[in-house]
């Protein structure tokens, strides 16, 4: 199972606007440049952050994004869910009516399995934690 870009690359905007919380808007274009991600793919992907009141634009030349609550305030599932919709790995986790087989179905509970751990993953990781990983080099293969 894979992580679509738009879910990857939302986190890590979310993660350079916590590196930056209280200094004020961050604008995109260092944003793009320091998670080499395209301006233009980032408008995309913090407009809905935007609407989820997750983030606040600011207009004019000191402009940008700046998150509204604390990195510690929120979590990456709050992230996902905007960016991605759902971390169930099949649609029939969220809806059974998609598919006849679902009341009988043994690899549904699975993959209800896989999604409740997910979720548990995602609800207990803050921004405040990626930023704390980030600042001591704790990534995969480094100590998770």
């Amino acid at each position: 199972m894979k992580l679509s870009t738009k879910g990857r690359y939302t986190t890590r905007a979310m993660l350079e606007l916590a590196i930056h919380y209280g200094e004020g808007p961050i604008q995109i274009k260092d944003i793009s440049r320091s998670q080499e991600v395209s301006e233009r793919y980032l408008e995309q992907l913090l407009l809905p952050l935007k609407s989820a009141g997750l983030i606040r634009t600011t207009r004019g030349a000191n402009g940008g994004f700046e998150l509204i609550r604390k990195p510690s305030e929120i979590r990456l599932l709050d992230i996902f869910l905007v960016a991605e919709g759902t971390t169930a790995p099949v649609e029939c986790v969220d809806n059974a009516a998609v598919c006849s087989r679902s009341a009988g179905c043994a690899t549904r509970g699975i993959w209800a399995e896989i999604k409740a751990a997910t979720d548990k993953v995602l609800e207990s990781t803050t921004l405040q934690d990626l930023v704390e990983r980030q600042a001591v080099g704790v990534f995969i293969g480094n100590g998770i």
